[in-house]
């Protein structure tokens, strides 16, 4: 029997874990299938042109231009989410993310909610007291532990939660604008990518003063 397949594939792994020492992708086969296809999509790009963007030809880095992409598409995302919920009684896109969710994954505690949003405590109770005061959400006692409270959406908050899903869907096709199929997939791809970087770090509540010279410090990054 020929192993040259097996031995390809073992060699092919260690590598994976030489240029995923920094965790850039998960340790499992989903974080393998990326990294495969970001190889692939490599080799197919080189001696392609780079694309141009405002401010290039004086220096302009692309970090800085992603990062106001970044910037620019969530506050486009927001105006849409705005629209979608006008004249109902949500007063923020939070507060149906936040019922989404509830509704997505089941009864979890307020921290386990709040991180799942990717907010700071302060923010995130706030909207968690609306959505109780509404009559969407209820607090009931943990299954697990009697001490521990947990958060469940109600069957109000399940219907207003339904009566603006449509307006919801369309604001989310509406982002995504004139992508086709194909570009979806890898914009998913490169988005999950950089939320496997940032959600460990954003998990350890890094002091603000602190942050920057931590992240700098303790995750090396910029190689790939």
């Amino acid at each position: 029997m020929d192993f040259t397949i097996i031995k390809n594939l073992i060699d092919l792994v260690e590598k994976f874990y030489q240029d995923n020492a920094n965790s850039y992708y998960t340790k499992d086969i989903a974080g393998f299938r990326n990294w495969i296809y970001d190889q692939e999509s490599d080799k197919r790009r080189k001696g392609e042109n780079d694309p141009a963007w405002e401010g290039k030809e004086f220096g302009r880095s692309p970090e800085s231009v992603i990062s106001t992409l970044l910037v620019h598409l969530n506050r486009y995302a927001k105006t849409y989410s705005k629209s979608a919920i006008a004249d109902s009684d949500f007063h923020t896109q939070e507060e149906f993310i936040y019922l989404i969710n509830l509704k997505s994954f089941g009864s979890m505690t307020k921290m386990e909610l709040i991180r799942k949003n990717v907010q700071e405590k302060p923010a995130g109770i706030l909207i968690i007291n609306r959505l109780i005061k509404q009559g969407w959400v209820e607090q009931t006692n943990s299954d697990k532990d009697k001490r521990t409270k947990v958060l469940k959406i109600t069957e109000a908050g399940l219907e207003a939660l339904e009566h603006q899903m449509d307006k919801i869907r369309a604001a989310t096709t509406i982002v995504t604008g004139n992508l086709n199929h194909n570009e979806k997939m890898d914009l998913i791809r490169l988005l999950d990518k950089l939320e496997q970087f940032h959600h460990p770090i954003f998990s350890r509540n890094i002091d603000s003063h602190k942050l920057i010279d931590t992240v700098l410090k303790d995750y090396p990054f910029g190689k790939n």
